[in-house]
């Protein structure tokens, strides 16, 4: 896969690998804004919790569990962190965030739903996938950063988007207006390390979630 924005001239190969990324970048510097690093509110948040209401206030990112966690009070009581759930990830996107608990990292892969994390842990922190329980109420959201808001052509989120749930529309002055259909994205993060600009967030939608 490669892209070509317009003004640059120049086709640069991207395989949604970090390092592709990088190279993806550098190769359009015009295009960069000053942007937190991806990790950077990974390690000091909760999901549900006095702590993500005073992240979200400020403006930070919020840490994300794997799927199929427990509620965040039932599951930092019976998660050790004992790194099982990290070890089984067989995509490498499970690290350890605040205080040992795992947390997710979308910069390098996406989330597949193999459920093997869920099937690692023996602490009983998470529900079994087959249990009828959706994975998680997290969804996709992309920001004013986002380059088609400015004119310019890129859509490669679009690309990398399984279930279909980017949608563009034509707007004035040559722009695109972009959003998420909710009850189609799964939160599985494959729209994050394409993004060049870092526009696009994975964050919790405000639902009540039920214990186990």
């Amino acid at each position: 896969m490669s892209k070509r924005f317009p003004g640059i001239g120049r086709i640069v190969p991207f395989d949604g690998s970090a390092d592709a990324r990088t190279k993806w970048q550098h190769a359009s510097p015009d295009l960069l804004i000053d942007a937190p690093p991806r990790d950077a509110g990974l390690a000091m948040s909760k999901q549900i919790s006095r702590r993500e209401m005073f992240d979200r206030l400020s403006g930070r990112t919020t840490a994300i569990r794997p799927p199929w966690t427990l509620a965040e009070a039932e599951f930092e009581r019976a998660c050790s962190p004992c790194n099982d759930c990290i070890k089984a990830c067989p995509e490498q996107i499970i690290g350890p965030g605040r205080a040992g608990y795992p947390v997710l990292d979308f910069s390098r892969r996406s989330c597949t739903f193999c459920g093997a994390c869920a099937e690692a842990c023996t602490k009983r922190a998470f529900v079994r996938p087959d249990a009828g329980r959706p994975a998680w109420h997290v969804r996709a959201s992309i920001s004013r950063d986002c380059i088609e808001f400015k004119g310019t052509s890129c859509r490669l989120c679009e690309a990398w988007c399984k279930p279909a749930a980017i949608r563009f529309r034509p707007a004035l002055n040559g722009r695109t207006e972009v959003r998420i259909v909710e009850d189609r994205c799964t939160g599985c993060g494959a729209c994050i390390a394409p993004c060049p600009v870092d526009a696009i967030n994975i964050g919790r939608q405000i639902k009540e979630e039920v214990s186990a």
